[in-house]
């Protein structure tokens, strides 16, 4: 029971400032460099304190150690085009492999800043961890120093609905076992699950065209990878593509973006489903997206 009061107190969105770290797999897709973007557009309210690059192995790289480093380069890319070079300083290369099992940590810069960042924080002051890819970075932080759990709060973007047919999703089946990490703790955990929630945040070909192109180089940029993601996955006329990592970062700024509410924990297993425990610690799920409302405020601020 204090166990659960406790993760509540932390699972409120915070108000003011507050101090985060973003793990992205940026050249994975197109919307880690949205959500990357958005983060650094919201200085009034996120104060950006480190960017681990995580691995991803799909058509666009040849194995995860691939993957993040492609990740780190892109994050870097991103940082130029924004004019904001001086954080590549507070920018780390994450793990060149997944978790070989639930007890084993990956060593790498990544989880290494983040075990040794966190402990500067408190239960009631924590670090917010934003995690867009897989979570192997930040299970081995947790698993290098398990101190962190209650000094930090977890919005990670992975996994599908619980009332979804199946729980594959890219971010979460890479690393199963990271992800058993993180859902099997009492961390502050706040969960947004992909098909079925946050699938629901798309943006079509006109409106790139319409409010973001000739806005600054970062907006061509952006449209242009958008334009050319959709044209290699066979783009139709009206076509959308998910920009699914902006929610996460948009956790943390606005209620009026998502509803979410409070559950038990599931645990995904190895069979690509989840096990709902009834029994389990406390978290934070996002069943809706405002897609309007989030795609404005998004737009405000990538052409500011």
């Amino acid at each position: 029971m204090d166990q659960d009061i406790r993760l509540l107190e932390r699972l409120k969105r915070p108000e003011g400032r507050v101090d985060v770290v973003l793990d992205t797999d940026t050249y994975n897709e197109i919307d880690d460099q949205y959500a990357l973007a958005y983060l650094l557009k919201s200085e009034d309210k996120l104060n950006v304190k480190g960017i681990y690059a995580a691995p991803f192995h799909n058509s666009k790289s040849n194995g995860p150690a691939d993957g993040m480093e492609k990740s780190y380069k892109e994050i870097k890319h991103i940082l130029k085009l924004m004019g904001r070079e001086e954080l590549g300083a507070v920018t780390r290369r994450g793990s060149t492999e997944y978790l070989p099992d639930e007890f084993t940590w990956v060593v790498s810069d990544a989880a290494k800043d983040l075990a040794e960042r966190a402990m500067e924080y408190t239960s009631e002051h924590p670090l917010y961890v934003i995690a867009i890819g897989a979570i192997t970075n930040v299970a081995s932080a947790i698993l290098m120093n398990p101190q962190i759990e209650d000094r930090i709060v977890l919005i990670w973007l992975g996994g599908h609905a619980l009332d979804w047919p199946d729980n594959r999703e890219f971010n979460l089946y890479q690393d199963v076992a990271g992800a058993r990490v993180v859902f099997g703790r009492p961390i502050a955990m706040v969960h947004l699950p992909c098909k079925g929630v946050v699938s629901a945040f798309t943006v079509s070909g006109p409106e790139l065209e319409a409010y973001l192109r000739g806005k600054n180089p970062l907006c061509d940029y952006l449209t242009d990878v958008t334009e050319a993601e959709a044209a290699a996955w066979g783009a139709r006329i009206g076509w959308t593509r998910p920009i699914w990592d902006v929610t996460a970062v948009a956790w943390l700024l606005c209620g009026e973006f998502m509803k979410d509410r409070i559950e038990h924990a599931p645990m995904p297993e190895y069979d690509d489903r989840y096990s709902c425990l009834r029994d389990s610690h406390l978290y934070r799920y996002v069943y809706y997206i405002n897609r309007d409302r989030l795609l404005e405020d998004l737009i405000q601020k990538l052409t500011r």
